[in-house]
């Protein structure tokens, strides 16, 4: 059953605190939008400003790598992170591939496209897993055979990780409650039919979106605004963020 929420003119925050005290199984489906409000950057914006080899290229890691390591997970990254150690958040679906949740603390996360945390030597396949490895000074080398080493988009040529997206598909069909934050949507053919049919959707997003016409609200705003107001609200961050923000990203 979709959860009974009260009168038409409550306003958006108060909606999704309401929706979020009522589910028991909440799953956050991510995009570039949650990176972005940390400073991040995407592959297409960077694409355009690498002049040598382009996509996939020693300079488009590098720069890619740099930009990743110059900036941290956003409020919204800490506030799922919070949420899933309250045990109200069972597992988080994105396509953003620059580890932020994993940074940010967060334990279940479904990188369907792989992301800088699955890795392999472009030689020998060999498996060099977790994004701690990209924290040198220039790009990893092999050490068994001296050869690049790729994160899964780049060493694959395939958009999807399985392993990621069976994941997505077994959380998605047990989530109440769907929190889609800053994404178009992308690849989420792979897993968005597997969902419960009665699961609440809210979308948070200042953009239109395909998600549209299936949400049971839209929130028009940036994702750091809308989490910042609700973690404003009375009795609302004692209950759920017991373990608190980041220092970097700390409440006042």
């Amino acid at each position: 059953m979709k959860f009974s929420i009260g009168g038409r003119s409550m306003n958006n925050i108060q909606q999704l605190a309401d929706y979020i005290d009522q589910s028991h199984s909440m799953v956050a489906i991510t995009g570039a939008g949650i990176s972005l409000a940390g400073g991040g950057i995407t592959y297409s914006q960077l694409s355009k400003t690498v002049r040598r080899g382009g996509f996939g290229s020693d300079e488009f890691l590098r720069s890619y790598v740099k930009a990743m390591h110059s900036y941290k997970p956003s409020f919204s990254h800490y506030v799922l992170r919070d949420l899933e150690a309250a045990g109200k958040l069972i597992g988080i679906i994105t396509t953003n591939e620059d580890c932020m949740h994993t940074m940010a603390g967060s334990k279940n996360v479904a990188e369907i496209q792989g992301g800088f945390q699955i890795n392999r030597c472009s030689k020998c396949g060999r498996h060099y897993d977790g994004y701690e490895i990209w924290e040198q000074k220039d790009l990893p080398r092999c050490e068994s055979c001296g050869g690049r080493i790729l994160p899964w988009e780049l060493y694959s040529h395939i958009s999807l990780w399985e392993e990621g997206v069976q994941k997505a598909r077994e959380w998605i069909s047990k989530a109440d409650l769907i929190l889609v934050i800053g994404t178009n949507g992308y690849y989420g053919g792979a897993y968005w039919d597997y969902r419960r049919r009665d699961a609440v959707i809210v979308q948070i997003n200042p953009g239109h979106t395909s998600f549209d016409q299936v949400a049971d609200l839209n929130i028009r705003e940036a994702c750091d605004d809308v989490f910042h107001k609700l973690t404003e609200k009375e009795g609302f961050l004692n209950g759920y963020l017991q373990t608190g923000i980041s220092d970097e990203k700390g409440l006042e």
